[in-house]
């Protein structure tokens, strides 16, 4: 079952065609109906989330290939679904930290935050940026090993790498709950005039929060656990810990999409935000009992 010339063993189960047939099917269905209420509502801002929902599901198809092959295991669709389902949540992330900023300008609620909100975004990309690229350097060297060693060393920069997008996820959980509480407390005038579902929203957020950061530690314990640990071993894990919670996410987004609190007249009145200005969404206003066309 290795692969003698790379001296590495892809896989430590027979992978199972029906199971990443169905994630394909899934991951692809979510997908496509979040690039329809992307283009539609023009929120460009969710660009990295849906390319992370065709990471996933090309990454399945990779997997969906491997399984044609047992035990003759080739190492470019391995790489594929390695990498590709690997790095997809820190895509997935980078949308959520954003989607945070819009929440803030929309109820008009800087100052309940920890960092200003003109930072808020930066901090949490670049975070999830260098996150991606040690998961990207780690993953290229782990599927491309020739020895232990070598293997090890990409366990290693994987392992760091999750645990740079779990310090940074944390902390952006830490700073929404702040800006929660604080807001509960001393509600801004705009947070209570507007009709915009941004509390729940929130609660979205923090589930969705909640999903990757359980799929990271679970990522994380199977890389320190080694190719003998019983996470990699079993392929049923990384169903039910990754797959399922990052499709979980994405339906989460489908029925609340962002488009709900993003409107130019509610932004237009706190911080300028070109990403989203031209959204033709139409959010109900309180004022008038009729809807307004955000663009």
């Amino acid at each position: 079952m290795a692969d003698t010339k790379a001296k590495y063993i892809f896989y430590h189960y027979d992978p199972s065609l029906a199971a990443a047939v169905i994630f394909v099917i899934l991951f692809f269905v979510t997908t496509l109906a979040h690039v329809h209420k992307l283009v539609m509502r023009r929120t460009w801002f969710f660009i990295p989330f849906v390319i992370g929902g065709f990471f996933e599901a090309i990454g399945y198809v990779g997997r969906a290939i491997s399984s044609t092959q047992t035990p003759n295991w080739t190492k470019e669709p391995y790489i594929c679904q390695s990498l590709l389902l690997l790095l997809a949540p820190a895509l997935f992330a980078a949308s959520i930290y954003m989607l945070l900023a819009r929440i803030i300008r929309v109820t008009d609620a800087e100052s309940h935050l920890l960092i200003k909100v003109k930072w808020l975004t930066s901090v949490f990309v670049l975070g999830d940026v260098l996150s991606f690229l040690a998961q990207s350097a780690g993953g290229g060297m782990l599927a491309t090993a020739k020895d232990p060693n070598g293997v090890k060393r990409g366990e290693n920069i994987i392992t760091g790498g999750l645990f740079i997008q779990l310090f940074f996820f944390g902390f952006f959980v830490i700073v929404a709950g702040v800006f929660q509480h604080r807001i509960s407390r001393y509600p801004t005038g705009r947070s209570k005039a507007i009709e915009v579902p941004w509390q729940r929203h929130l609660v979205v957020l923090y589930l969705a929060s909640a999903f990757i950061v359980v799929r990271s530690v679970v990522r994380i314990a199977q890389y320190i656990q080694g190719s003998e640990g019983v996470l990699l071993q079993n392929e049923v894990f990384l169903y039910i810990f990754d797959g399922t919670l990052m499709f979980l996410t994405m339906v989460l987004y489908n029925v609340w999409h962002p488009s709900q609190i993003i409107a130019k007249h509610l932004l237009d009145k706190t911080l300028s935000d070109p990403e989203s200005l031209n959204s033709s969404h139409r959010m109900p206003d309180r004022f008038t009992g009729g809807h307004i066309a955000a663009g």
